[in-house]
């Protein structure tokens, strides 16, 4: 079952202002997109710490996921976005291709992959994908 985001109405929310990263777009943007999230989240874990250990981690992997597939199948720029909400963090990442992610066989003889969007299906309370003229946003949602 999802949990329903609540906006910005969470005490975080009112110390921790989200924000917007935009990167290149190049290999090294995924240590750029990771090290923004870790700065987020050490501002957030000061004003509101995690209700489980392993939530920092699942987000930073999450937006090393996300970024890492934005460099990989969608040229050009993307832009992270990261804000608390109620009960958890909302991650997005806007980038250009049109091309909605799918599940795709994991085949770890072929040179890996395959894991990245089960393990965002897995670990995010909600996800969703909204086209959009310019390429693609993929929202979601994770428990802080």
């Amino acid at each position: 079952m999802a949990i329903e985001p609540r906006g910005e109405d969470s005490p975080a929310s009112w110390i921790v202002p989200g924000r917007t990263v935009r990167f290149a777009g190049e290999p090294h943007d995924v240590t750029g997109a990771r090290l923004a999230a870790e700065k987020f989240l050490d501002e957030l874990t000061r004003a509101a710490p995690p209700s489980a250990p392993e939530s920092w981690h699942d987000i930073v992997l999450i937006v090393t996921e996300l970024a890492s597939n934005a460099v990989q199948y969608a040229p050009g720029p993307f832009e992270l976005g990261l804000r608390p909400t109620f009960d958890g963090v909302h991650v997005t990442l806007h980038d250009t291709s049109e091309v909605v992610p799918s599940p795709r066989p994991f085949r770890p003889d072929s040179g890996g992959g395959g894991i990245g969007w089960y393990l965002i299906q897995t670990l995010c309370t909600q996800v969703s994908v909204v086209p959009d003229a310019a390429g693609k946003e993929v929202h979601v949602f994770l428990p802080w």
